[in-house]
């Protein structure tokens, strides 16, 4: 006797499994010829208990615009804790609370950028001088054709005083 059988269906974010291209949906976009570059910028400064904005900022090297929607990633490192606002306002964070991903839309130009921002409350009982390592930015899409450049690390470094104070 067959009592019944479901099948559930589950969305998750666009960043939790591989983005797949349907080969036999006729709006599906062809793939571009582009490059995407993350730029390693480390962020200011911060006191012990203060806030800092890591910058997760792609280029596209090209030669093409990009026709895939791409997601940044920013992994933060022991000794900070994600605070929101992110930009933009799609990114999430991970059930871990250690990772950001935030999704871009197709249509990133050759020679242009995108930044996710994401603010960061250093420890109190890190000590001024330490820098804290281990945070990466990473970038991926289904256009993307060279992965060597997707993905650069930050330092954040700890100071006594706020800068410019």
């Amino acid at each position: 006797m067959t009592v019944g059988v479901a099948t559930v269906l589950v969305a998750g974010p666009a960043w939790a499994s591989p983005h797949q291209v349907s080969r036999t949906a006729p709006a599906a976009a062809a793939l571009s010829n582009s490059d995407l570059e993350v730029v390693r910028l480390d962020p200011e400064a911060a006191t012990p208990g203060g806030t800092t904005t890591i910058h997760g900022f792609v280029g596209n090297l090209g030669p093409e615009t990009t026709a895939s929607p791409f997601v940044i990633t920013v992994s933060l490192p022991h000794g900070v804790t994600p605070e929101k606002p992110y930009w933009p306002d799609t990114c999430v964070l991970s059930s871990s609370r250690r990772q950001v991903h935030c999704e871009f839309g197709a249509g990133l130009k050759k020679d242009r950028s995108a930044t996710a921002l994401v603010p960061v409350r250093l420890d109190d009982d890190l000590n001024p001088g330490t820098v804290v390592k281990g945070g990466w930015v990473s970038v991926r899409s289904l256009d993307d054709r060279n992965p060597l450049n997707n993905r650069a690390p930050f330092e954040i470094t700890v100071v006594e005083t706020a800068p410019g104070h």
